[in-house]
């Protein structure tokens, strides 16, 4: 079975995540070999002021044997793939690492500047980069129904988009909010930065026509919510999806790991794994 190295292995998605590559091998066990390879965990990344360092991978439930490092290099030997749900502050240091080691890599991690984007296009023309704010599969399908509804409803449609997460998620919006908002303007052929609106409370003016807003909910323990509304006179469309479960997020991101095996340096989308055009 191929090899995948995890950044960001103590948080709540890197859990998840190695919870979901031993879901998948007690399916394959189950199902006597029909299912598809899955992966084996090879290397055990956090940063270097974890308490965890030198402990085992798994938090919970029986020892898996990998050790968790806070050498990238380290912990990417012999993997045949990364993904990265650490912060938006390391993408870049991490995606530099995976190129140096000819490692494909899926940032699953959210909050990065451009700075970061760049490198991470930098690293691109070296490996596979696939860049994924939410790993969801419905959620990539959301967002290709998001593009399709704003080609077809056109511009006098007001756009709002919605997004609730945990008390402590840092960014806002979230990332998944702005790839919709992305995905929407391209559909507009417009930049996003020409027409978002992110605080309305401080323009203080009637809505600004062709504008996409966001808004932004913290609270509880909500795992993630969106809403996409599109508006017009009489009537009103919706495209909501809601994660109960961080597991969504880590089977997506099992199944975008498998899909990035073997592709050519280039960056990706979550677009790309499910074959949207």
């Amino acid at each position: 079975m191929p090899a995948l190295a995890i950044f960001g292995v103590t948080g709540r998605m890197g859990q998840s995540l190695i919870r979901a590559m031993r879901e998948a091998a007690a399916a394959r066990q189950s199902s006597a070999g029909r299912e598809r390879p899955g992966f084996t965990l090879s290397g055990a990344i956090a940063s270097p002021g974890s308490l965890r360092l030198g402990q085992d991978a798994v938090a919970e439930g029986p020892p898996c044997g990998v050790l968790i490092t806070a050498d990238s290099h380290r912990g990417l030997r012999g993997a045949a793939v990364a993904v990265d749900f650490s912060s938006g502050a390391g993408v870049a240091e991490h995606a530099q690492a995976c190129a140096a080691a000819g490692v494909p890599v899926l940032i699953g991690a959210t909050g990065f500047d451009a700075a970061s984007r760049a490198l991470l296009k930098e690293a691109a023309g070296h490996i596979p980069v696939l860049i994924a704010p939410n790993t969801s599969v419905a959620v990539g399908v959301m967002t290709e129904l998001a593009a399709l509804a704003a080609l077809r409803l056109g511009p006098s449609y007001d756009v709002e988009i919605h997004e609730a997460h945990h008390r402590t998620k840092r960014d806002a919006p979230s990332g998944t909010a702005l790839a919709l908002g992305e995905a929407i303007a391209r559909a507009r052929t417009v930049p996003l930065s020409d027409v978002a609106a992110f605080d309305r409370s401080a323009q203080k003016v009637p809505r600004v026509p062709g504008s996409i807003g966001f808004s932004s909910l913290r609270a509880g323990d909500i795992v993630g919510e969106h809403t996409v509304t599109f508006a017009a006179a009489g009537e009103r469309l919706e495209i909501i999806h809601r994660a109960t479960d961080r597991m969504t997020f880590a089977r997506g991101a099992l199944r975008a790991a498998e899909w990035l095996v073997g592709r050519p340096a280039g960056l990706y989308g979550m677009d790309d794994v499910l074959g949207c055009d």
